[in-house]
């Protein structure tokens, strides 16, 4: 009547930021990213544990509003069951910082989605599964697989062909990921109305869109020549042209503070002291640095000194999701 599955956070390297359909979180334009062991969430579903649908995170009930995203996957794994009416429980704990930038949607949806089918006695393959996470959180769709992975947009209208594809499996490559908190709330404007509001006002959002492919060939090559230099021009450009992006919403929407542009003006330094290392950082105030792993240490100590800095999560290409 239960079961547990564990998923990890992914880290965009060419950004995801803006819907075609936001119902079905059908995302403008194709994304990569990679899956991080050091960032996971467990979740276990319960059927019969509850009158009604409830969901809770780090033991705490959730709001409405994403009790409704949850609902999105949960609703559909019941209809492929032919469980339609039954409440499920879901409780779920993250390793890491919620609703802060670090994609613990993405960790959390998928552990859903690989949970709740698996409570419901269904075996869907990691494609299904991912449409199926992808529901509740477009990045979703890629923390079911590990490593590299590829989000295909699809064509289809009712998005059966949107999901992530995995281009190389974790033990591909190794690079080192020192994951540099400097907020541990919740951010004050979520991902979904923030892409919403920057898709309505931005001036700069369709030529946003339209550099995304020539990104995703970039990112690419250098993953599979396993070039760290090539990938950071890449993912550097990407993260600060979508930040640029959401600076020109009206209202501007700044997820970055000053201390993560410390951060950010940190990982320079070290660039030009010839440290392998590069930023990116999704839709909240925390930075992710890539690195060699002979330059982790360096890096880690090196942010550690930046005012502002709560913690270091130490983080590598890790798993997909899977039940346990």
């Amino acid at each position: 009547m239960k079961a547990t599955a564990v998923a990890r956070a992914n880290i965009a390297l060419v950004k995801y930021w803006g819907n075609l359909d936001a119902r079905l979180n059908l995302p403008a334009a194709g994304s990569l990213s990679v899956t991080l062991a050091g960032l996971e969430t467990r979740t276990t579903v319960t059927r019969g544990g509850a009158s009604r649908d409830r969901l809770m995170i780090n033991g705490d009930a959730v709001s409405p509003a994403a009790l409704t995203r949850a609902r999105r996957v949960m609703d559909a794994a019941r209809a492929l069951a032919g469980h339609d009416s039954e409440p499920l429980l879901v409780e779920s704990v993250n390793s890491f910082p919620t609703a802060a930038g670090l994609a613990s949607s993405a960790s959390g949806m998928a552990a859903l989605a690989v949970a709740t089918a698996g409570a419901l006695g269904l075996e869907l393959p990691p494609e299904q599964l991912s449409t199926l996470a992808r529901l509740g959180s477009g990045s979703a769709c890629r923390s079911i697989f590990g490593g590299f992975v590829l989000w295909r947009p699809g064509s289809r209208p009712d998005g059966s062909d949107s999901h992530g594809v995995q281009l190389h499996p974790a033990e591909y490559w190794g690079p080192r990921v020192v994951v540099v908190v400097v907020a541990e709330q919740p951010k004050p404007v979520s991902s979904s109305e923030g892409m919403a509001l920057t898709a309505a006002t931005s001036p700069y959002h369709q030529a946003w869109l339209q550099g995304a492919d020539r990104d995703l060939r970039q990112a690419r090559a250098a993953i599979a020549a396993r070039d760290l230099g090539s990938l950071g021009q890449v993912a550097q450009r990407s993260c600060l042209r979508m930040h640029a992006n959401m600076a020109a919403t009206d209202p501007p929407l700044i997820y970055l503070t000053s201390s993560s542009w410390r951060i950010i003006e940190g990982v320079q330094r070290l660039q030009g002291q010839g440290v392998p290392a590069f930023f990116t950082a999704d839709a909240g105030p925390n930075i992710k640095v890539f690195c060699e792993a002979e330059a982790e240490a360096k890096v880690a100590s090196e942010m550690g000194k930046i005012p502002g800095v709560k913690q270091i999560i130490h983080a590598r290409p890790g798993e997909g999701a899977a039940l346990v």
